[in-house]
């Protein structure tokens, strides 16, 4: 049996900081093949999917985009509305039909910055999701472009 990954809401969010973040949330639908966002575009607002399949890519000149990771039910969408500029490093399309809750990022900043322990809390699980992301991403691209790959089959 697997671990609970530590970037999906439920494990990740004391159950006080999760009930006020739910109580920020809209309900959202995404067509199979709908962009969410697009590298380099404006970040205000992210996402919780509930079902469906969500892929992250990166832009790669010359080349199609590099799909880094795929996320599932429960996991977040979207960290770079945390971070001034706010501008999306990576790309996200829906693999499948997803159902998702959508924030936005304004609100939940403010909320971050008048509670210190909400915003401790969301800053600690965002900062483990950028972890996670940054490890994916290097791994799937020095599989797909190193000589020998990233060596993690070994």
């Amino acid at each position: 049996m697997s671990t609970p990954s530590p970037t999906r809401i439920a494990t990740a969010l004391p159950p006080d900081c999760r009930t006020r973040l739910m109580e920020m949330a809209r309900e959202v639908n995404f067509t199979e093949g709908a962009r969410l966002f697009r590298e380099g575009g404006h970040a205000d607002r992210f996402w919780i999917v509930r079902s469906g399949t969500v892929t992250l890519d990166v832009h790669v000149p010359g080349r199609r985009a590099a799909v880094v990771e795929n996320l599932g039910a429960g996991q977040l969408v979207g960290c770079s509305w945390l971070f001034k500029p706010y501008t999306w490093h990576l790309g996200a399309e829906a693999m499948t039909p997803v159902r998702a809750y959508e924030f936005d990022a304004e609100r939940v900043r403010m909320l971050m910055d008048s509670d210190p322990v909400f915003g401790s809390a969301l800053g600690r699980w965002v900062a483990e999701v950028l972890a996670h992301r940054l490890q994916a991403t290097r791994v799937r691209l020095l599989d797909l472009y190193a000589p020998y790959g990233s060596g993690s089959s070994l």
